[in-house]
């Protein structure tokens, strides 16, 4: 007997567990599409050749009447021997030698020390195709540094996102406020890549369009001088509905703010490889040093924005599992 009703209870045990699990799955599916991130994004540049410097000769009227052109500036081939012939006699030919073998000399010497002394802006000069570095630096804070999102607020309601000297500003607040909060600094990571200007628009919107993606919503934005806000669903009940108002003062355990900080700088430029606080404290100290004749574009991206809204510690390692502990 007991036999038959064992077998009469396996298929309604079966049963139980597979709707059991389809229920888990979808109520799953539905909490994590409840979970909106807000997110917030600074950004602004142009992928543009740089023009070439513009030389002009000038001319020098030696004693004794004539003129000659004077070398070319940084020390070219600028054919300094272009002197009267009158009045030199048969020591034109020695002479004449002697100038062409200065003009070489120095020619050699200025390529040389660029070279040697990593001008880049020479290269950018002398090329319609220059290199482009694309470097991204993240850096994951406890979400008790409520302070540095009010900070990023702050620059991107403020910032000129239109102009070189705006952006470098920009990228040296941001670098600035994540060193002022070594004590909250958790997880970090990035590095650089190198691109030629043809194709490094197109490595850095990669980049930025994969962070955004991470986002359910850009809640605050100030993109060439676009400024955009939006409300924002809170990711944590109203003040009315928790029982201890601190409770939204003090973030709970596991939750994180998460900055994103891209630049494309013209020329050869790289962070350190990033595996401890000093690593990330070099880091940020670079790119905020970075000059705006230098950089093509920028873009901070920070998560979440909107108050009330949370990263958990499950977000953070499903989304940015390249960071590091520092």
């Amino acid at each position: 007997m007991r036999k038959k009703i064992q077998l009469a209870f396996k298929p309604l045990l079966k049963t139980f567990f597979v709707l059991s699990l389809v229920l888990a799955l979808a109520l799953g599916h539905a909490d994590g599409a409840l979970a909106a991130r807000s997110g917030g994004r600074i950004g602004g540049g142009s992928f543009r050749a740089p023009s070439s410097r513009t030389y002009t000769p000038r001319t020098y009227a030696p004693p004794g009447g004539g003129s000659y052109y004077a070398p070319y500036p940084g020390g070219g081939f600028g054919f300094p021997f272009l002197i009267p012939f009158w009045g030199i006699g048969g020591g034109f030919g020695g002479l004449f030698t002697i100038l062409i073998f200065i003009a070489i000399a120095n020619f050699l010497v200025q390529s040389f020390r660029r070279v040697t002394s990593g001008d880049t802006a020479n290269d950018v000069d002398y090329s319609s195709n220059p290199s482009v570095s694309v470097t991204r630096l993240q850096v994951g804070l406890l979400a008790q540094a409520r302070g540095l999102q009010t900070e990023l607020n702050h620059i991107a309601e403020t910032a000129d996102t239109n102009s070189p000297e705006g952006r470098a500003e920009i990228l040296q607040e941001a670098s600035l406020a994540l060193l002022r909060h070594p004590e909250y600094w958790v997880y970090a990571g990035g590095g650089t890549q190198q691109a030629k200007l043809n194709s490094a628009e197109a490595q850095f919107n990669r980049l930025s369009l994969a962070e955004r993606s991470k986002f359910s919503e850009e809640t605050l934005s100030n993109v060439n001088n676009q400024l955009k806000a939006a409300l924002a669903k809170e990711a944590l009940p109203a003040a009315d509905n928790i029982e201890n108002p601190t409770d939204l003062i003090t973030s709970g355990p596991g939750e994180y703010i998460i900055v994103t900080l891209l630049a494309a700088t013209l020329g050869r430029f790289e962070i350190p490889q990033i595996n401890s606080a000093d690593d990330l404290r070099q880091a940020l100290r670079q790119l905020g040093g970075i000059p705006g004749e230098q950089l093509l574009a920028i873009e901070v991206l920070w998560t979440p924005q909107a108050e009330g809204d949370t990263l958990t510690s499950d977000d953070l390692l499903a989304e940015y599992p390249d960071l590091k502990l520092v």
